[in-house]
């Protein structure tokens, strides 16, 4: 299997190359190395057009960058010992072709490691316990990625079993890929989508997809100065991801831009008969996708609902930066409905339903997922807790616990305790967030950071981060939420408020000593 130490190559000539071709006269805004960095898919579709780039070069450098900065970042687990092929034949597709080609043709993209490819990569959730499995054939949606042309450039590092292993782990880290680090802090990365989040946020891709059971888009966006969007469940397809629970995992982008994101989403979104999900959260997909939706005017006559549970900043920077945010959003034509409050919020927050649920659903789709797989190592959830076990006595690296597995492990099946859990997480979503929204007549909730992330969750509600400003040096992000099939409406709004607020910049990778 494809490892960073078994892909190597030969950079002098492809980067002699790729500086000559960018400093090449060329009409319009050149591109080179430092725009690169911060390029949109608008911006490397541009360069290719004019020949000012090629999908070749384009890999290169990510290549280049990931060597640099991923020994210290982690947030590329493996490389695809393809991209360079897949590339060539990107750039081949371009010159016969006649007529405009996806958006995501000829860009590379990272994938987190939890969702399958049917390749020379490995699929493991960050675990050495599914090293060398192989999968029956490519997740639902990175099928719909090579139909729109993009490059598998590899796999993004992750929070080890999508942070469902242990409460004891560092978020970010796994046994395979080491610990993520956040490049604005070279701290916390927020997991479980943390390598894809790291990545994105460090150039070292373009674009990438997450997954999210609860808050594993959104917190790892937030923290890393990235726009996420955690879709409604049903709306992408989760057929070989390595699963938490149907009922609330789902895969969304995680880009650099609102429309980037919409993009990708637009990629990704759809049917997919291998997850009947899909087939009901179709009817949200709407004709002409979501980039029509990235509109400067979106906020206007937007009716938006602030929870202030949610802003618990009394007295600090942080409190002038969002009152500062929501003056914006009013300034842009929205409609900001105040103090408004979600009954049971408590409990939502204390998640102890949600993980009654969860530990059972859980056993349930991985024995399901292992069982499907062509060869692996394990074969039930059980087999995953005595490997670790054993990789823990022989060679004492591994001390973090796995008490998330041993409680789910002692489930069996969806009983009397998990029906009655799912019936209160129902009421929780009726009489919480979809009470408020409907009795107001919202279009979206704004929130601070990533905190609303459980009552999205629970209900299958999507959600957006967007880079919201730096206190003290560390990112923070708004999010915009609403009910199921809502990503239209707050597609509008968060491309409004970026373009009215434009306060993503690049971490201070200068300062790093890779």
């Amino acid at each position: 299997m494809a490892s960073h130490s078994q892909f190597s190559l030969s950079l002098i000539f492809p980067f002699l190359l790729l500086l000559l071709l960018l400093s090449m006269p060329t009409q319009g805004k050149p591109v080179s190395f430092s725009n690169i960095r911060e390029a949109t898919l608008s911006d490397l579709q541009l360069a290719f057009r004019r020949n000012q780039l090629t999908s070749r070069q384009l890999v290169e450098f990510y290549i280049r960058e990931i060597h640099r900065f991923n020994p210290i970042l982690k947030g590329v687990l493996e490389l695809n010992p393809d991209a360079l092929a897949q590339a060539d034949r990107a750039d081949r597709e371009r010159c016969r072709a006649g007529r405009p080609l996806p958006k995501l043709h000829g860009i590379p993209i990272l994938v987190k490691d939890n969702i399958s490819t049917k390749d020379k990569m490995n699929t493991t959730a960050g675990s050495y316990a599914l090293l060398g499995s192989v999968v029956p054939r490519d997740a639902g949606v990175v099928s719909k990625l090579r139909k729109a042309g993009a490059i598998i450039l590899g796999k993004a590092t992750l929070s080890e079993w999508s942070y469902f292993r242990g409460n004891n782990l560092p978020s970010g880290w796994s046994a395979r890929g080491g610990q993520g680090k956040n490049p604005y802090t070279m701290g916390d990365p927020c997991g479980s989508s943390s390598g894809s989040a790291i990545s994105v946020a460090a150039n070292l891709v373009a674009v990438s997809l997450g997954t999210e059971t609860d808050g594993s888009i959104l917190c790892p966006s937030d923290s890393n100065s990235v726009v996420g969007i955690k879709p409604t469940v049903g709306l992408t397809s989760r057929d070989g991801v390595v699963p938490i629970s149907q009922r609330q995992d789902t895969v969304g982008p995680i880009c650099r831009t609102v429309s980037d994101a919409a993009y990708v989403l637009e990629a990704i979104a759809g049917v997919d008969v291998r997850d009947k999900a899909t087939i009901k959260a179709s009817k949200y997909v709407p004709k002409g996708g979501y980039t029509q939706f990235l509109r400067k005017d979106g906020l206007r006559g937007k009716r938006i609902g602030i929870v202030r549970y949610y802003y618990k900043f009394n007295g600090t920077s942080l409190q002038k930066t969002y009152e500062q945010h929501l003056k914006t959003l009013r300034q842009q034509g929205a409609v900001l409905i105040d103090n408004l409050e979600i009954d049971n919020v408590e409990i939502i927050k204390d998640a102890g339903y949600e993980f009654t649920a969860l530990h059972a659903e859980f056993k349930i789709a991985l024995n399901s997922y292992l069982k499907a797989l062509v060869n692996s190592p394990v074969k039930t959830l059980a087999d995953v807790i005595h490997y670790n076990n054993k990789r823990a006595d022989l060679e004492k690296t591994d001390k973090y616990s796995q008490d998330v597995m041993l409680a789910a492990q002692k489930t069996n099946g969806i009983g009397k305790k998990e029906r009655a859990a799912l019936l209160v997480l129902a009421w929780l979503s009726k009489n919480g967030i979809e009470k408020v929204m409907k009795v107001n007549k919202l279009d979206a909730v704004v929130t601070s950071g990533f905190d609303f992330a459980t009552v999205l969750a629970i209900g299958g509600y999507p959600g957006i981060t967007v880079p919201a400003g730096y206190n003290e040096g560390e990112p923070v992000g708004i999010c915009f939420s609403g009910l199921r099939g809502s990503e239209p409406r707050l597609i509008e709004i968060a491309y409004s408020f970026e373009q009215a607020t434009k306060l993503r910049r690049p971490p201070p990778l200068h300062k790093l000593r890779p």
